[in-house]
C-alpha cells in the first residue's frame, strides 16, 4: 500500500513539473512572437559605390505574414514606427507580406494588409518582391494596394534608387523567380547592384558582378534549439542559407528571420528581426565590420 503511495505521489510531481514546464514553454514562445523586432546591423563594401559616397543605411524586412492572432494591422504599425525611427534611406521588403494559415484568428484585406507600409519613410524609396504567400493569397490585389501607397514591386525586375541599381527577383519557391530578366533588367542601370529575393536559394546563381543578395522565407527556422540551429529552414540548402549573414564566394546574403509566422502563430527561440545594413565603398570600411544587435 505505502508503494503504491509513493508512486501515485511520484506520478503527481512528475505531472506538475510537466505542467509547469509546458506553461513556461509557452510564455517563452508567446514573448518570441510578440517582442518588438531585434535591429541586427552590419556593414557591407560595396565596389561600385563612388568612392566619395556617404553612407547608405539600407532597412530590410521580410515575412510579414499579417494574420491574427499575432500581426493585426495595429502591431505592424508599430514595428513600421520601429523601422522609420532607423532613418533608413532605402527599405526593402522581401516577401510574404500576408499569412493565410489555417490557425489564423483574422484573414485581413489587401487594403488592411499593405496599409501600415504606406508609412515607411525612405528617401530612396520602398521596393518590395512577391513571396510564395502572396502569390497563394491575392497578388494582384496586394500589388494594387503596393502601388496605391508608392511601394514599388520588383518581379523579375530592376529599378534605379539612387547610386544603388536594385533587382527584384520574383517568388522562387513557386518556380517563378527569373534571374536571367532580373540580370538584364540590372544591366540597364547604373550603380552598385543589388539583388532582393524572397528565398535565399538563388544566391549561388548569382554572378560575382552581384555582391549583395537580400532575402527572407526561412524564419530562421522560426521554431528553433534553445543551444541554437532549428530543424528546418525551407531551403533547399539545409542551414546553408538559414539564418543571417553568409559571406561566400566573395559575394554577401543576408538571410532575414521575418516579422510574422507562418503555419502556426508562435515562435519559439527565434525573434522578429529587422535588419539595418550600412553600404561603403571599400575604402570607407572600418577595420573590423562585426554584426550588432541591439
Amino acid at each position: 500500500m505505502a508503494g503504491k503511495l509513493r508512486q501515485s505521489r511520484k506520478i503527481r510531481w512528475i505531472a506538475a513539473l510537466l505542467a509547469l514546464a509546458t506553461i513556461a514553454l509557452g510564455t517563452k514562445a508567446w514573448s518570441d512572437t510578440m517582442r518588438d523586432a531585434v535591429i541586427e546591423r552590419t556593414r557591407v563594401t560595396l565596389p561600385e559605390l563612388p568612392d566619395d559616397a556617404a553612407p547608405l543605411r539600407v532597412a530590410l524586412i521580410s515575412d510579414i505574414h499579417v494574420a491574427g492572432p499575432d500581426m493585426p494591422p495595429e502591431r505592424l504599425e508599430r514595428i513600421v514606427a520601429q523601422v522609420n525611427a532607423l532613418e533608413p534611406d532605402v527599405v526593402l521588403i522581401a516577401g510574404d507580406l500576408v499569412s493565410d494559415k489555417r490557425t489564423a484568428t483574422h484573414i485581413y484585406t489587401p487594403e488592411q494588409i499593405v496599409a501600415p507600409l504606406g508609412a515607411l519613410d525612405a528617401p530612396l524609396g520602398v521596393i518590395a518582391v512577391p513571396g510564395n504567400h502572396d502569390h497563394w493569397f491575392d497578388m494582384p490585389g496586394l500589388a494594387a494596394e503596393l502601388d496605391r501607397h508608392g511601394i514599388a514591386l520588383l518581379a523579375n525586375e530592376a529599378m534605379q534608387a539612387g547610386p544603388l541599381a536594385i533587382g527584384g527577383l520574383d517568388d522562387d519557391y513557386t518556380g517563378r523567380a527569373d534571374i536571367a530578366a532580373t540580370l538584364a533588367a540590372l544591366g540597364r542601370l547604373r550603380g552598385a547592384r543589388i539583388v532582393l529575393s524572397h528565398s535565399p536559394d538563388p544566391f549561388p546563381e548569382m554572378p560575382g558582378s552581384i555582391p549583395l543578395m537580400l532575402a527572407g522565407h526561412t524564419h530562421c527556422g522560426q521554431i528553433a534549439y534553445p543551444w541554437g540551429g532549428a530543424p528546418a529552414h525551407l531551403s533547399d540548402y539545409g542551414d546553408r542559407y538559414g539564418c543571417g549573414r553568409v559571406d561566400e564566394n566573395g559575394k554577401t546574403l543576408i538571410v532575414g528571420a521575418g516579422l510574422g509566422t507562418s503555419l502556426i502563430p508562435l515562435r519559439l527561440f527565434t525573434q522578429p528581426t529587422v535588419w539595418l545594413i550600412e553600404l561603403r565603398p571599400p575604402e570607407q570600411v572600418a577595420p573590423t565590420a562585426a554584426n550588432s544587435r541591439m
